[in-house]
């Protein structure tokens, strides 16, 4: 190579870098002052705030422990430093993903701020999944399901554990939604048909659009609404309000639980809850039906055989709070999840069934969705004669 190459060749790469190092200088920022901004730029509920605010954490203890109180002294080597460590931990990679994934949505906001370089921000591996990391394998199976909801109709029929779990297996709500119930929320007879009319009205519908609408709604119904001046707010804001329908007989335990079981109280905010506590403001807390549902799951909350050789007269898992340390037990999420696979398997399509569970198409198919493939099989089979329709 000549010289006069050589030269034209170390403008080119003098160029490169100077692109490459054309970022604005960076401006002093304390980790937790980026992290306040961020969460005031999010259009979030709370309890999504907070679940990021605790993926974040372990990253702001380490910055702390490192002396780092200013972003702009983040460099790759630094945040290769923090992944060693917290994959050195026993987070499995579904934890990781997700705590990687939030840290770096925040750098991402934090190099928008010039506070952090987008080096930083790259340096960042969030690890992939497997679609076998991505679903959950610990739903709730549908047999299982079924034999609690009998267990609950022969022993506990219309109680208010009865109507929350049957509420939960029948419409794929989330515990948020279910928690945000008012009465007013349930729509069941000719009176509340008068009384939708009305808030309908009220909410500027013109006569002819509400006759068409009521014409085309069948009860009993819930219609969840976002309420967060009042503390219930859904995990979608507006976005969550929706007509969840259910089945009569559905309807009937809900009627017979409001007639007999629910307490007659207003919350805190003057509403009344669906689903009343005698504890409290009056509205049943989620971590009560948290709790409830763990304890709803153990195999032998009806008598059932334990499949952990444990004796129910002496295990933890049966003690006040403690049921989520039953290995069979299974939280409202994961309810939820063997709910939304229940529907798959009967037929539901998805962009219906996106609309019911106020969640995304991609996230049915990728996350919740976990079928029976002998079901799945089963219901595909209606469409086999239409192969050989002429």
């Amino acid at each position: 190579m000549s010289d006069d190459e050589s030269e034209d060749l170390e403008e080119v790469l003098s160029d490169i870098r100077d692109q490459l190092e054309d970022e604005p200088e960076l401006e002093s920022t304390a980790p937790t002052k980026a992290l306040d901004l961020w969460f005031q730029s999010l259009d979030r509920a709370d309890s999504t705030i907070q679940s990021y605010r605790y993926r974040i954490s372990p990253f702001l203890e380490w910055l702390e422990d490192e002396g780092i109180d200013d972003l702009s002294e983040l460099s790759t080597r630094k945040i290769k430093e923090f992944e060693a460590y917290r994959r050195s931990s026993d987070l499995d990679t579904q934890s990781l993903n997700n705590q990687f994934g939030t840290i770096r949505q925040w750098l991402r906001y934090c190099h928008k701020l010039q506070a952090v370089s987008k080096d930083v921000v790259k340096a960042l591996d969030v690890p992939s999944l497997s679609k076998e990391d991505r679903v959950n394998t610990e739903k709730l199976i549908t047999e299982r399901a079924e034999d609690i909801l009998y267990g609950l109709d022969q022993y506990r029929y219309a109680s208010r554990e009865h109507t929350v779990f049957l509420l939960f297996w029948r419409t794929t709500a989330r515990i948020g939604t279910i928690h945000s119930l008012d009465l007013e929320d349930y729509y069941n007879t000719d009176e509340d048909r008068e009384r939708l009319r009305e808030e309908l009205a009220n909410e500027g519908f013109a006569p002819h659009v509400i006759e068409s609408i009521l014409d085309d709604v069948e009860f009993p119904l819930l219609y969840p609404r976002h309420r967060p001046e009042s503390e219930t707010p859904l995990k979608n804001n507006e976005g969550g309000e929706r007509v969840i329908n259910l089945a009569e007989w559905v309807g009937d335990v809900v009627e017979d639980y409001i007639q007999v079981n629910r307490k007659d109280v207003r919350d805190g905010h003057g509403r009344r809850p669906l689903i009343t506590s005698a504890k409290g403001d009056g509205r049943l807390s989620k971590s009560a039906m948290r709790n409830w549902t763990y304890i709803l799951t153990q195999p032998c909350e009806f008598g059932g055989p334990c499949p952990h050789d444990r004796d129910p007269e002496t295990c933890e898992a049966r003690e006040h709070g403690q049921g989520s340390k039953c290995p069979s037990s299974r939280s409202p999420h994961r309810v939820r999840t063997g709910s939304i696979t229940n529907h798959r398997d009967r037929g539901w399509p998805i962009s219906e069934l996106a609309d019911r569970a106020n969640t995304s198409e991609d996230l049915i198919e990728g996350v919740y969705d976990q079928p029976e493939q002998l079901i799945r099989g089963a219901v595909r089979r209606e469409f086999l004669e239409k192969l050989d329709d002429k």
